[in-house]
């Protein structure tokens, strides 16, 4: 009746504590610095092209994409942090149970 086992009820350990406040902040953060760097980085792109047949020079584009290297850039930091926070939730779910 009195028995205590050890794996029942136990509290967190301060680190547990730590990193489930500290990974999912994180995690936001890296998405909203991803947003804000790749809606500034699409403002520079906005304009219009024309077809030149007379001129001596070669057009080379930015690497075959549509969008700005800091738009890339923001989507990709938006991206790693959309992963972590999915890590962390299926790390919290896994350990409720």
């Amino acid at each position: 009746m009195g028995e205590h086992k050890l794996g029942e009820h136990s509290t967190p350990k301060p680190a547990r504590r730590v990193s489930a406040v500290v990974v999912p902040l994180l995690g936001l953060i890296a998405v909203v610095v991803g947003v804000i760097v790749a809606w500034n980085g699409m403002s520079d792109q906005i304009g219009w092209f024309a077809y030149a047949p007379l001129s001596d020079s070669v057009f080379v584009g930015d690497n075959g994409s549509f969008v700005s290297k800091g738009t890339q850039l923001g989507l990709a930091v938006a991206g790693v942090g959309l992963l972590v926070l999915a890590f962390w939730a299926g790390l919290a779910v896994g350990r409720r149970r």
